[in-house]
């Protein structure tokens, strides 16, 4: 298959609703409004194919870039291809949904998640603190430094109220993954998110979210899901 002959196939996917539903989260035009569960059939068809991904991808397409997403192959990309992906992805579901998922995939991802929570944008660090969620969800412990984990969770208790919103959220995202999916730093997790306490995000329009670590770990490990780890990261 092609980049028109996909393209043709996902605008035959879409809906107005979920093309709305996107437009509300922060996309924009060109979308088509594709539910993602209804990509899987056309993943499966044409399995990894990083050339026709890197051309979905540069479409700017909303729908188009996510499918690039699932059907690249990760090994194939260098941190330059990754940094150019995320110079181009313009809200938080490319960021952390696209980039950071396929980033997790790779044997480089802790040091280029690294280097973009370090960049100071806000995206950037978004999809690299959201990067070590999906890779403490699915890899083993082994592959993690308890002291370097131990001091990132210190770096959120210190500077998370002052961060812009999406970054925040990540930050979060990221202590409940350390307390429940890195079994060796749940009871730190567990300190740092009530230390931490309530963390508001402004979502612009929408009522302020008011996002709490500390609960989300305590009902996740009431349910015995502490150690949790996904088979998979993509789709």
């Amino acid at each position: 298959m092609n980049l028109e002959t996909v393209m043709e196939e996902l605008e035959a996917l879409a809906t107005e609703r979920t093309k709305k539903s996107y437009i509300s989260s922060g996309a924009h035009e060109p979308l088509f409004g594709v539910p993602t569960g209804k990509m899987k059939p056309l993943a499966k068809k044409i399995k990894k194919n990083q050339a026709l991904a890197e051309e979905l991808y540069a479409t700017g397409n909303y729908d188009a870039m996510y499918f690039a997403g699932i059907i690249a192959d990760p090994m194939a990309m260098t941190a330059s291809d990754f940094d150019r992906w995320m110079d181009s992805a313009y809200f938080y579901m490319l960021s952390d949904y696209v980039v950071a998922v396929t980033l997790a995939e790779t044997d480089i991802a802790q040091e280029v998640s690294d280097k973009w929570i370090a960049s100071g944008e806000e995206l950037k660090m978004s999809a690299g603190w959201s990067c070590y969620c999906w890779l403490l969800g699915n890899r083993p412990d082994e592959e993690f430094s308890s002291d370097k984990l131990s001091h990132m969770l210190k770096q959120v208790e210190q500077t998370i109220h002052e961060s812009p919103d999406r970054t925040k959220s990540s930050m979060n995202n990221f202590i409940y993954t350390v307390g429940i999916s890195y079994a060796p730093l749940h009871e730190k997790a567990v300190e740092t998110a009530k230390a931490i306490g309530p963390v508001e995000i402004s979502r612009g329009k929408k009522k302020t979210a008011v996002l709490n670590a500390f609960e989300t770990i305590q009902k996740d490990a009431d349910k015995g899901r502490v150690g949790f780890k996904r088979k998979y990261v993509r789709c």
